[in-house]
């Protein structure tokens, strides 16, 4: 076993030990909202949103896209499971804004292995075969922060299967500082009605 199982079997184990009562926590969230947010490692939506185990749906993806799977989990938050507000928070400094469309299709063409990056751009070893699938995908990366939120609002909100009395809120996590940005044009266009 790799040493990272090994750690996060022993972390489960200490988790388990003070699991408590947490077994008898409801399905549907407790607070009743849901967040879209980037997998980036760095963001704790426990921390930064103050949600406790049982309050909130989290959906992560890269760049905390509304992806049509991100809409897909919303729907279901709501619909099945009861949130009433949602949250789209990206963040600063994120991965998505390093490569394009055209740089991941080209970086997946020369091989299967992982990729360096440094001040010229992304690198790929070319080594082992590769493959063309990765042209065909829209890695859905980002340009902007703030236009992307309003964006990925808007298509949520737009959404025929996505209730119009649902507000979406957007907001931007600032790497540096822990802080939450509103994106007022983002919030403006996923406003309830």
């Amino acid at each position: 076993m790799s040493n990272i199982v090994n750690e996060v079997m022993t972390a489960n184990e200490a988790y388990v030990a003070g699991f408590g009562n947490k077994g008898d926590l409801p399905m549907p969230p407790g607070r009743h909202f849901a967040v879209l947010t980037c997998m980036d490692a760095r963001l704790d939506p426990a921390q930064y949103a103050g949600i406790a185990e049982g309050d909130a749906h989290v959906i992560r993806n890269a760049g905390g896209r509304a992806s049509d799977d991100a809409i897909r989990s919303l729907v279901i938050s709501y619909k099945l499971l009861g949130t009433r507000e949602w949250f789209v928070i990206h963040h600063t400094d994120c991965g998505m804004q390093t490569f394009n469309n055209e740089i991941m299709g080209d970086l997946l063409s020369g091989s299967l292995k992982a990729a360096t990056v440094d001040d010229s751009g992304w690198h790929d070893c070319n080594e082992g075969g590769g493959t063309t699938d990765g042209k065909f995908v829209e890695w859905l990366t980002i340009d902007d922060q703030a236009k992307s939120v309003l964006a990925d609002v808007e298509r949520i909100r737009n959404n025929s299967m996505v209730p119009k009395d649902i507000p979406i809120y957007g907001y931007i996590y600032d790497c540096k500082t822990g802080k939450l940005i509103e994106v007022p044009a983002a919030t403006a266009a996923g406003a309830a009605s």
